[in-house]
């Protein structure tokens, strides 16, 4: 099947890039190989692959498929709450579901330059690289919400406590 120009030069939409990089995660935090998640949500592996890169031509049944198969909720939110749910306190967050973006977080980035900064970490994965690379924070330039996010995982999830 021939692309069109149209098709070549249009980045896929932000949402399904997102989208596709929690799925992405999500597989990956329950080990299982793309092949298997692809045979469980009963599509193609090319099809799974399009899922995880976020294109728009695949149809959201097969997006569905995949998040069930990964035993994912897909829910709507109001336009309002579409930041991370770490800015919403009243929102549910599983701390085991990958919801923490690498790219929004610059000692995260940082630490973990050989992951793809688009990928989402869960709250273990994240303070697994933190402890690890400590000796590499730069201290003095954590911002405020990285800050508020270190401070969750000392308060939530017994980190060290890497700042004061």
């Amino acid at each position: 099947m021939e692309k069109t120009i149209n098709q070549l030069s249009t980045p896929n939409p932000p949402y399904l890039v997102r989208l596709g990089a929690q799925i992405t995660a999500r597989r990956k935090v329950l080990r299982v190989r793309a092949q298997s998640c692809a045979g469980a949500a009963n599509i193609s592996r090319v099809t799974l692959h399009r899922i995880e890169k976020g294109e728009p031509s695949v149809n959201m049944g097969a997006y569905l498929q995949v998040c069930e198969a990964l035993g994912l909720h897909l829910a709507l939110l109001p336009l309002g709450l579409q930041e991370a749910p770490e800015n919403h306190p009243n929102l549910s967050e599983d701390p085991d579901m990958p919801h923490i973006c690498i790219k929004d977080y610059p000692q995260l980035k940082a630490l973990s330059w050989q992951l793809n900064e688009e990928e989402y970490l869960t709250d273990a994965q994240a303070m697994s690289i933190y402890e690890r690379n400590k000796r590499f924070l730069d201290l003095d330039h954590i911002d405020d919400r990285e800050r508020a996010l270190m401070q969750r995982l000392v308060k939530n999830n017994s980190m060290e406590q890497l700042i004061v």
